[in-house]
């Protein structure tokens, strides 16, 4: 088994899947229950969902077309877009998905991170840290869907939501996202020392290369990747794909959590 987790992270759009190049310009790459079926025979061993529309249409997640992908998944998913209410955090996990990933809800609401995360437990709630840089250097927090400014850093608003109760981080760089040039290493490796919680990285991933400098020099605990997993060649044709088991455990057999090195079982 690996010792760093490695997800394909798909995004929803009218109930299709887009891929985006810095959160602009989603471009339609299949139907979400064709991925999953791909991915169940390639024996990935967890998956993320993000709805990237519905917080913008003010509107909940789409239930119906989340029983489908949990009917067909076999592995564990997480799911995020449009949670506002405890109430469909419990109907998401009657469902069948085991972590629920909040955003701009979480900027918004505060408090409903810790709501969430005493009745549901810790482990299950995510919060997803969208983040730009600006020409100086300097890094702030982005809500709806990289749409706004919260001029919040992500330091402060990553150890705020582990105060609150979050179990997890999903960390993005949105100049990267869809660029396959490699995660932003710096950006990690500041957010991953301040917190004891996983900080999952997201955005850039081009080679499995990236996906263990993200561990060993960003300090990440787990990576996901869009592009990489429904890309294919210099062109960038649609094909849904997932790298060798075998390559990705050379590439991370001395690799341990929080970027430690280690001696493979």
């Amino acid at each position: 088994m690996l010792s760093v987790r490695i997800i394909p992270s798909l995004l929803l759009k009218d109930r299709g899947l887009v891929k985006t190049i810095a959160f602009k310009n989603p471009r339609y790459v299949g139907d979400p229950i064709n991925a999953v079926k791909i991915f169940n025979e390639k024996e990935v061993d967890e998956l993320v969902f993000l709805d990237i529309t519905a917080t913008t249409e003010k509107r909940g997640p789409h239930f119906e077309m989340i029983a489908d992908i949990a009917t067909e998944c076999f592995m564990p998913f997480g799911y995020g877009g449009g949670i506002r209410h405890l109430d469909e955090i419990n109907q998401l996990f009657q469902l069948g998905v085991e972590k629920v990933i909040l955003s701009t809800h979480a900027y918004e609401e505060p408090g409903f991170i810790k709501d969430a995360a005493n009745r549901f437990g810790s482990q299950s709630i995510v919060v997803s840290i969208d983040v730009r840089r600006n020409i100086f250097g300097r890094y702030s927090v982005y809500i709806h869907n990289g749409e706004q400014n919260t001029k919040m850093d992500p330091v402060e608003f990553a150890r705020r939501m582990e105060d609150m109760g979050a179990g997890e981080i999903i960390l993005t760089s949105i100049d990267r996202d869809g660029r396959m040039s490699g995660y932003d290493l710096d950006l990690l490796h500041r957010v991953s020392q301040i917190v004891s919680i996983p900080v999952v990285a997201r955005g850039g991933a081009g080679k499995i290369e990236d996906f263990t400098a993200a561990v060993t020099k960003g300090g990440a605990s787990a990576v996901t990747a869009g592009s990489l997993f429904v890309f294919y060649g210099k062109h960038r044709a649609v094909l849904i794909n997932y790298p060798d088991i075998q390559e990705l455990e050379r590439s991370f057999q001395h690799v341990g959590k929080k970027g430690d090195i280690k001696h493979a079982c």
